[in-house]
């Protein structure tokens, strides 16, 4: 159940078309499902606002599947599911209807929601090595009800293309900076906006990128006010903290 589903029990209750014995019973089997290998969480949307998201990687397409059918019997309309590999989305599909999108490796089953956000997301990527993680932000955000605008391959080593993408950061209620290599990017546009810059370090780059760690902590050691930092190819958190703060 959706917080708009509480709201129309509470007012059953208080109109009397509904007593609060039945009221309890159904409260009492809300907060999860256990399937023996998961525990579905159905009060995730009350707590945060938003469905569980399942984490594919290491679970099966019947694992996944248990879980999203779990999801959506208890009023979750749109379940996504995150590093899902093509085999498994596939044969998910074949059971349940899901979109895949390969470059993020994330599927959404159910329709994906009419924006409500406050305002534009915008995600940013230094070098087009870096769409995955930027994909995997952006189509997050998109599931969580925000209109999202890409620009994607305008990094540092031609400063020129992200400032002539000006505009479109002025214009963002929060921006995704997705880089590997140095990950100067986040700084740079913490710099030039006035809005929550989130930095997503990727492990793109060579040897002394140490698999994303010089990314990390460039960004971790940003002298722009307002830059905060989530883990290393981490697009998914990126991208519902982007969508919890365009919500506020």
């Amino acid at each position: 159940m959706d917080k708009s589903s509480y709201l129309d029990m509470l007012y059953k209750i208080k109109e009397g078309g509904m007593s609060p014995e039945d009221a309890l019973n159904i409260l009492i089997k809300e907060p999860f499902s256990d399937l023996g290998y998961a525990k579905p969480d159905h009060h995730r949307h009350l707590r945060q606002g938003a469905t569980e998201v399942i984490y594919g990687e290491g679970k099966t397409p019947a694992q996944i599947i248990g879980i999203a059918q779990a999801l959506q019997s208890k009023g979750s309309k749109t379940v996504l599911v995150t590093r899902l590999v093509p085999e498994a989305a596939s044969i998910i599909d074949n059971t349940v209807k899901i979109n895949y999108d390969d470059v993020s490796r994330v599927g959404i089953i159910g329709p994906v929601p009419v924006p409500d956000g406050k305002g534009v997301i915008v995600v940013a990527t230094g070098g087009t090595s870096d769409m995955p993680v930027a994909e995997e932000a952006a189509i997050t955000a998109e599931a969580l009800g925000n209109n999202v605008k890409r620009l994607y391959d305008v990094g540092v080593a031609g400063l020129h293309r992200l400032l002539g993408s000006v505009d479109e950061l002025l214009s963002a209620r929060v921006v995704v900076a997705v880089a590997g290599m140095e990950g100067a990017l986040a700084s740079v546009v913490g710099g030039l906006v006035s809005c929550p810059v989130i930095g997503v370090p990727t492990s793109v780059g060579y040897g002394a990128n140490f698999g994303g760690m010089s990314a990390l902590l460039t960004m971790l050691n940003s002298c722009a006010s307002g830059v905060c930092v989530v883990n290393i190819n981490n697009g998914f958190g990126a991208g519902y903290l982007a969508s919890m703060i365009n919500h506020i």
